[in-house]
């Protein structure tokens, strides 16, 4: 089966927001066996939606659709899917309950007829509730192509396919088994790593196929194929996982298909009971931010101290200023220090903490640019390692907290394998 995501809105086209709901779309379609053709932007134009909508259906089963679904004029989706398939807009009542129960429990203003209109839809949709929101999904059929309509908001977008689109899809007869396994590693490069699995790569069948998915400072080797054959497939590819961790074990932190880095982590110190505290200088809260992003993270994280400027890491986390006199603030010895300060600051079982110098000025330090620290505190030990990031701010940035939590997560696999 074959899909094109269309995403309307002048707003994406313009830059004004980023179109996250197309990646997120694909990632579960590609879960379940549907193959995406296409991915398109188009404004909120009644032709140029008209358009897209002719060439998605002569080369898609379906078609998955969402934007332009507000209550305002310029939301003129509902309206010319009407165009397109010949149809008209009809009021549903159920709809229109749903809608006057969340501005009687939600909204302070009174609802108006413009928010009414949220409840006329195509006669020939089947509706799909938006729990979270006043514009519902829509299922049509149009030439035994499939059309879902949805509204751009990520979250009623997401709930909508997870609650109603996804199972219906899924139910369609012959939709293929997909299997992906992942290897996550972390400390060697996209290029280097294919050198040393060139020739495993080479010997792969032909319908395995490896993907390199590098990030800053670490790269996914995902291993996919599809087929009718379910056994045959996990079989063959679990075969080429084991070939391919003998070849790289050393660089291994794990394998998973949907976890992230830092997913990971949260996972295992949940596992463990453990918890973790962050002292961040030139990462500025970002690993923390990415943590209190997980769900239930509060079970773990204690806490964390931005201490950008140098007095702020004598004042706030008690750091010895002779330390930073003798070592400087851009040190070994303050990333340490700051990591255990953090965790007896907070009693927490870990601490991980940064100071570096992310450019494009040196700073409170005379340490190169791109130069940074890492200090790691646990329950029985405390180090602090030095790292060249180079001289893109952003970059250096992003590896440090990367590097963070692949430090962390080394000294949690330890303890879980005692």
């Amino acid at each position: 089966m074959k899909a094109t995501i269309i995403t309307i809105g002048d707003e994406i086209l313009i830059g004004q927001i980023v179109d996250t709901n197309s990646a997120w779309i694909a990632q579960e379609l590609n879960k379940i066996g549907v193959y995406v053709h296409e991915i398109i932007s188009i404004s909120d134009s009644r032709d140029h939606i008209l358009s897209a909508f002719a060439k998605a259906e002569s080369q898609s089963d379906i078609v998955l659709i969402t934007g332009g679904l507000g209550p305002t004029k310029d939301d003129i989706t509902k309206k010319t899917i009407c165009d397109y398939m010949n149809d008209e807009l009809v009021l549903n009542q159920e709809i229109l309950d749903h809608v006057t129960q969340l501005f009687a429990k939600y909204i302070k203003d009174a609802m108006v007829e413009m928010n009414k209109a949220q409840a006329m839809v195509p006669s020939k949709a089947e509706i799909i509730k938006n729990n979270f929101g006043t514009a519902p999904g829509m299922w049509l059929v149009h030439n035994e192509v499939i059309f879902v309509s949805m509204p751009g908001v990520p979250f009623e977008m997401k709930e909508i396919m997870r609650g109603g689109v996804l199972p219906k899809i899924k139910a369609i007869p012959g939709l293929p088994f997909i299997h992906h396994r992942t290897i996550l590693t972390a400390g060697q490069g996209e290029s280097t790593i294919a050198t040393r699995i060139e020739q495993w790569e080479d010997d792969l069948p032909e319908h395995i196929k490896l993907a390199y998915l590098p990030s800053l400072g670490t790269v996914r080797l995902r291993l996919s194929s599809r087929g009718m054959d379910k056994l045959f497939i996990e079989k063959t590819v679990d075969d080429q996982i084991r070939l391919l961790l003998k070849l790289i074990e050393d660089i291994v932190v794990g394998e998973s298909n949907e976890e992230s880095l830092v997913e990971q982590i949260s996972r295992l110190f949940k596992e463990q009971g453990k918890t973790l505290v962050t002292a961040e200088s030139c990462t500025g809260g970002k690993i923390a931010n990415l943590i209190t992003e997980i769900p239930g993270a509060s079970e773990f994280f204690k806490g964390s101290t931005i201490t950008y400027a140098t007095d702020s890491k004598v004042v706030i986390l008690g750091i010895d200023p002779s330390i930073i006199d003798q070592y400087s603030v851009v040190s070994a010895e303050v990333a340490e220090a700051m990591a255990v300060a953090a965790k007896r600051k907070f009693k927490s079982d870990y601490a991980v903490a940064t100071t570096g110098n992310a450019g494009p000025s040196k700073g409170d330090s005379d340490a190169s640019v791109g130069t940074v620290f890492i200090g790691v505190a646990t329950e029985t030990k405390s180090f602090a390692l030095k790292f060249m990031m180079g001289n893109h701010r952003e970059r250096v940035i992003q590896k440090t907290v990367n590097k963070s939590f692949e430090l962390l997560q080394k000294e949690l696999m330890k303890k879980a394998v005692k």
